[in-house]
């Protein structure tokens, strides 16, 4: 495990066992009893005071945003930092609420990250700011995730990973493939694929935490329940069989391109043809775009293949929201511009700038879904991200130490990749392990 993440967990031990010690770690959903409803005449009066507020984020359209909001209100100034990309700022960040000293006002957390932070009473529950009301606004998993399996609002959604097939249209017709609408016809166009050109794979897979548990999302597993301190995990539900059935059979037959995603050599197999196919997030398109230029036009994007003919049920892989750190400064302006950034009008101007939504209104409007990809040969596939969006089921819920699970999977489920353990012991050997370190740190965890 690298350093950085040691450093992290470390972290959130120690918090999360001095917070039950406190009994502030497993109380009930509700949030603070307490806790005062702070009024929009409040924040409307903090905007007229000024001040300055800081922004831990890597989100790059969050520089317009901050740059527009600052001309709207002249008396305020956003410090917008790069404190690192997900871990590495985690890591600062819990760093910094250990010490007491130098937590931002707002900070980027990505939906898999919010219960080991909401859970410990590391972030201010919105629904004092009036954030519940915002629920209509935005799309069931993005919404689910900033609710980290409770009943308060701990953050409010900036972007979504809503699930699409994205496929190499010119490799397909030129081997005569059919799109794949389900699971098992995309294990039938592997082995097509593979038969007719050797060094061709539907697919790069070498294990990935993120991509696994989107899959079990997908097939109706639930692996993860949540309720205060009290966790379950258990990979042994039909969803979790389903799953493992079909991309077992990936495996054992060798259809999938043994290549690390994000790698040099990655690139190159999506811009040559011999990775056909990537089962991701909406915010994909982008990255094609500029990392693999020599293929613009050969890409498509379909609809999430179903585990069952006729289904309609996608999953989210990725997305992050903006939350205010409970011991930052400034609460009522870090929501102002929080509040302005994720619903307000800074949504159009990320998304101008290329980010894609967490709001249902942007997701079904017209602007949005009859927007051409020029990469994609004119295909409007915003249509297809959005029907996407609205099929994602909002029952999932992540581990309260997500971070520290999905840094041991490849030491887990990862070695069905590599030797002749399966991916359902592989799945059994995650379980016990997470089940051991959650029980090490405080949580009573079950199967």
């Amino acid at each position: 495990m690298p350093k950085h993440s040691r450093r992290l967990l470390r972290a959130l031990g120690l918090v999360c066992t001095l917070a039950l010690g406190a009994t502030a770690c497993g109380g009930s959903d509700d949030g603070d009893p307490d806790q005062k409803a702070v009024s929009p005449a409040d924040v409307q009066a903090a905007l007229k005071k000024g001040g300055t507020i800081t922004v831990w984020a890597w989100e790059p359209t969050l520089e317009q945003v901050a740059t527009d909001f600052e001309k709207e209100h002249p008396g305020v100034k956003v410090e917008l930092v790069n404190a690192g990309t997900n871990n590495d700022q985690y890591t600062a960040l819990q760093n910094a609420i250990s010490a007491k000293k130098g937590v931002p006002d707002v900070a980027q957390i990505e939906y898999y990250a919010m219960g080991q932070y909401a859970l410990t009473k590391q972030l201010t529950d919105l629904k004092a700011f009036g954030a519940g009301k915002l629920s209509a606004q935005y799309s069931p998993g993005p919404w689910n995730g900033v609710r980290a399996g409770g009943e308060g609002v701990y953050a409010l959604p900036m972007d979504s990973g809503p699930m699409a097939l994205f496929y190499n249209k010119t490799v397909f017709d030129k081997h005569g493939i059919e799109v794949p609408t389900t699971w098992a016809e995309y294990l039938d166009a592997a082995r097509e694929l593979r038969k007719a050109d050797p060094k061709a794979y539907i697919t790069a897979d070498t294990g990935d935490a993120g991509f696994a548990t989107s899959m079990l999302w997908q097939a109706g597993s639930r692996p993860y329940t949540v309720d205060g301190t009290e966790v379950k995990i258990d990979f042994s539900d039909q969803g979790a069989k389903t799953y493992t059935d079909t991309w077992q059979q990936l495996i054992d037959e060798k259809l999938l391109a043994p290549v690390t995603s994000w790698t040099d050599e990655w690139y190159k197999g999506l811009g040559d043809g011999t990775i056909a196919t990537l089962a991701t997030g909406a915010w994909m398109p982008a990255n094609l775009a500029s990392g693999v230029k020599n293929a613009a036009g050969d890409w498509r994007v379909a609809p999430l293949p179903q585990w069952k003919t006729g289904g309609k049920t996608s999953a989210e892989n990725g997305g992050s929201a903006l939350a205010l750190p409970e011991l930052g400064d400034n609460e009522a302006l870090a929501y102002a511009f929080v509040e302005y950034a994720n619903a307000g009008k800074g949504v159009q101007t990320r998304l101008g700038n290329g980010a894609f939504p967490a709001t249902t209104a942007d997701l079904q409007s017209t602007k949005f879904q009859e927007t051409a990809f020029p990469y994609f040969g004119g295909q409007k596939a915003n249509k297809i991200f959005a029907e996407s969006a609205a099929s994602v089921p909002d029952d999932w819920s992540y581990l309260p130490y997500q971070v520290y699970a999905n840094s041991i999977f490849n030491d887990t489920v990862g070695k069905a990749y590599v030797s002749g353990t399966t991916l359902t012991e592989g799945l059994r050997s995650w379980q016990e392990a997470s089940v051991k370190y959650g029980n090490e740190q405080g949580f009573t965890v079950g199967k």
